[in-house]
C-alpha cells in the first residue's frame, strides 16, 4: 500500500490496473524495472509501453484516489449546476458541472490529479464542491452539451462585448503621444467580457500545445495567431477596437505599465490553464498601429525532460550518458533559436540530478524549475551577467554547471576555467552544425589550445514535426523523392515512408508534436590535434564522420525510415553533407 501526502493509505497504481483487468503482473514488473533503470512515473511508463491509454490511466488514478467514476454518455447536466460555473472556467479546467442540491455542487473531471482546481471552483461557485471522474472524451462531449459547441464560444463572448455589457469597447483616450489614459485602460482591462475573451484565447492556444501566442494590431484588422510545432496558425480575430483592451489586460496580469505604450516591456504571468500550471513570458513592442504582444508559453506538462523522449536513439542516449558522467570538460549544444537546445540540456541535467551532485545553472530566462538544482536568473541591468555569475558559481562548490549561452570571450574563458578546475560545463552556442562550434569559439577569441584541452563534445540539433499517430499513412517513395534525398532504391530497400492525412487529433495538419534529430561530435584526440593546427571546418567534419559522427541529414533519414517524420520536414531542416 502507498501513502499519499496526507498520510492516507492507498493502493498501488499497478494493483488498481490489475483489478481493472487492464494489466497483468508481468507487465507491472516489467514497468517497475524500467522505472528503476530510467526513472519517471509508473503510469506514463505503462502508457509508453502501449499497455494502457491515457484515458485508462486517468480512470485508474481516479479509483486510486478514492474518487467515484461515472459514465456521462447518457447524463444530462442540471441547469442549476451549469449556472454555478462559468464556461470560461469549466472548459480550461475540463470540469463539467453535473448537479447542484442547493449546498453541494458535483463536477466531473477528466484528470483526477487536478484536485487543487476543485478549490478554485469552490471559491468561484461559493459552495461545497465534490469531484467525480469520467473519461476525457465524455467530459468534452458533456461540456458541449452543457454550454454549446466550442466554436460558438468566441462568437458568444464577442456578442456580449458588442451589446455593451461594459464600456470596454469604447475608444481609448490618450493623454499624450503614446501614453494611454490610465483610467480608460484599467476599465477596459478589468471588464468581465475582456477577461473572459483573453481566458478563452489562452485556453484554446494552450489546449493546442502552442509555444507562442501573438496579439498583433494592424491598420485595418487585429490578428491573433499562435505557433504550434514551429508553425503559426491564425485564430478567429475579434474586432480591431478590442486590441487595446486585450493587450492592456495582458499587461495588467504581467505587472507591466499599462499607461506606457512607447517603449518595449517584458513581464511574466503565472496561471493555471486546464488545471496545469503554465508560465507565460510576455513581451510588448510599440508598432505603427499600437502595441504588438507576444506570450511565450512554458508548459512543463507538454515538455518531457527525459533523454528517451526527446528523439535520441538508444546508442545516442548511451553516448550522452557517458558525456554526463565525465569528470570534467565542456559539452556544447548548438542550433538556431527554437531548436530545442534548452530541453536537451534540461533532460541531461534531469538525468544527472542526484543528491550526491551539486548542479548550478545560469539562465536567461530560467524556463523551468528543476527540483534539487540551483538556478540563477541573469539580470544584466543590475550587473548579474553570465560572466559575473560564473565567477561566483565557482566559489559555490558545484560538480556540474549549466551556462545558458556562451555569448562572448569572457563567458567562454570562465567556462573553460571551470572545466580546467574539475567541473563538467554544459552550454549552448548558435552554429549550424557541430564542427562549426570550434570555428565560432575561435572567432570570439578563445585560443585553439584551450578549446582542445576542454571541449569534449558538441551536439547539434534541429526539431522536425512528428507525424500524427492517428492518421499516419504509409506510401511507396517515388524516384523523385529519393532523388531529393540523394538516395538510391537499394539504400531504401522495401521500406515505406509515411505522412499524416490530417484528422481531428492533429487539427488537420498531419502532425502532432515534434522530435529532435541530432549530430553528435565527440572530440577525439585526432580532432583535438586538428583544432590545435587550426584546421578548417570541412577537415574537422570529414574526420568526425570517419570516426562515426552521424550528420543531421542522416539522423533525419532514420526518422523518415522509422515513419516518425516526413521527407518535407527533413529537407526543410537539414542540408546534404558532402
Amino acid at each position: 500500500m502507498a501513502v499519499d501526502r496526507f498520510g492516507v493509505r492507498k493502493k498501488l497504481l499497478g494493483q488498481v490496473l490489475k483489478e481493472m483487468r487492464l494489466l497483468h503482473e508481468g507487465q507491472v514488473q516489467e514497468a517497475l524495472q524500467v522505472q528503476k533503470r530510467d526513472g519517471g512515473q509508473i503510469g506514463q511508463i505503462f502508457v509508453r509501453a502501449g499497455h494502457i491509454t491515457e484515458s485508462q490511466l486517468m480512470l485508474a488514478l481516479g479509483r486510486q484516489s478514492g474518487l467515484e467514476m461515472v459514465d456521462l454518455s447518457s447524463f444530462q447536466p442540471q441547469k442549476a449546476a451549469i449556472e454555478k460555473v462559468d464556461e470560461a472556467i469549466a472548459r480550461p479546467f475540463q470540469f463539467v458541472p453535473l448537479s447542484f442540491d442547493g449546498k453541494t455542487l458535483t463536477v466531473a473531471m477528466a484528470d483526477p490529479m487536478n484536485k487543487s482546481a476543485l478549490d478554485d471552483i469552490r471559491f468561484t461557485a461559493n459552495c461545497d464542491v465534490v469531484g467525480v471522474v469520467a473519461e476525457s472524451s465524455q467530459v468534452a462531449a458533456a461540456l458541449d452539451k452543457a454550454y454549446g459547441k466550442e466554436e460558438q464560444v468566441m462568437a458568444s463572448i464577442l456578442k456580449e462585448i458588442e451589446q455593451g455589457v461594459t464600456a470596454s469597447s469604447a475608444p481609448v483616450r490618450r493623454s499624450g503621444a503614446g501614453v494611454t489614459d490610465l483610467a480608460d485602460a484599467e476599465a477596459m482591462a478589468n471588464s468581465a467580457p475582456v477577461r473572459k475573451l483573453l481566458n478563452y484565447i489562452l485556453y484554446q492556444a494552450i489546449r493546442d500545445r502552442a509555444s507562442d501566442i501573438h496579439l498583433e494590431p494592424f491598420e485595418d484588422e487585429f490578428k491573433i495567431r499562435y505557433r504550434v510545432d514551429g508553425v503559426l496558425y491564425e485564430l478567429e480575430a475579434p474586432p480591431l477596437h478590442l486590441a487595446t483592451a486585450l493587450i492592456s489586460r495582458v499587461k495588467v496580469m504581467s505587472g507591466l505599465d499599462i499607461s506606457e505604450t512607447r517603449i518595449p516591456q517584458d513581464g511574466r504571468i503565472d496561471l493555471a490553464i486546464g488545471g496545469r500550471p503554465v508560465d507565460l513570458r510576455v513581451s510588448t513592442l510599440p508598432t505603427m498601429f499600437g502595441e504588438s504582444c507576444v506570450m511565450r508559453v512554458l508548459d512543463r506538462s507538454v515538455v518531457s525532460l527525459d533523454l528517451y523522449q526527446i528523439g535520441l536513439r538508444d546508442n545516442e542516449v548511451a553516448r550522452i550518458k557517458q558525456l554526463i558522467d565525465l569528470p570534467h570538460g565542456i559539452i556544447l549544444v548548438t542550433g538556431p533559436t527554437g531548436s530545442g537546445k534548452t530541453t536537451t540540456l534540461y533532460s541531461a541535467l534531469n538525468h544527472a540530478n542526484d543528491i550526491s551532485m551539486k548542479i548550478i545553472t545560469t539562465e536567461d530566462p530560467v524556463e523551468y524549475d528543476l527540483e534539487g538544482i540551483v538556478q540563477v536568473q541573469i539580470n544584466e541591468e543590475v550587473g548579474v551577467t553570465y560572466s559575473a555569475c560564473l565567477r561566483s558559481i565557482l566559489r559555490q562548490d558545484p560538480d556540474m554547471i549549466l551556462v545558458g549561452e556562451i555569448r562572448d570571450r569572457d563567458t567562454a574563458q570562465i567556462a573553460i576555467e571551470a572545466s580546467l578546475t574539475g567541473h563538467v560545463v554544459f552550454s549552448t552556442l548558435h552554429t549550424n552544425d557541430a564542427p562549426l562550434a570550434v570555428t565560432r569559439l575561435v572567432d570570439i577569441g578563445v585560443e585553439p589550445f584551450l578549446i582542445a584541452a576542454t571541449l569534449e563534445a558538441v551536439v547539434a540539433q534541429r526539431l522536425v514535426r512528428r507525424i500524427c499517430p492517428e492518421c499516419r499513412t504509409l506510401y511507396e517513395p517515388s524516384v523523385e523523392i529519393l532523388r531529393e534525398l540523394d538516395l538510391g532504391r537499394d539504400q531504401v530497400g522495401d521500406r515505406k515512408f509515411a505522412y499524416g492525412k490530417g484528422c481531428k487529433n492533429c487539427n488537420g495538419t498531419g502532425y502532432r508534436g515534434r522530435l529532435a534529430i541530432f549530430e553528435i561530435m565527440v572530440v577525439s584526440d585526432t580532432v583535438k590535434d586538428l583544432i590545435m593546427d587550426r584546421a578548417s571546418n570541412s577537415v574537422i567534419r570529414s574526420t568526425a564522420r570517419e570516426e562515426g559522427m552521424q550528420t543531421l541529414r542522416e539522423s533525419g533519414l532514420l526518422a523518415i525510415f522509422d515513419g516518425s517524420t516526413t521527407v518535407e520536414e527533413v529537407l526543410r531542416e537539414t542540408m546534404l553533407s558532402v
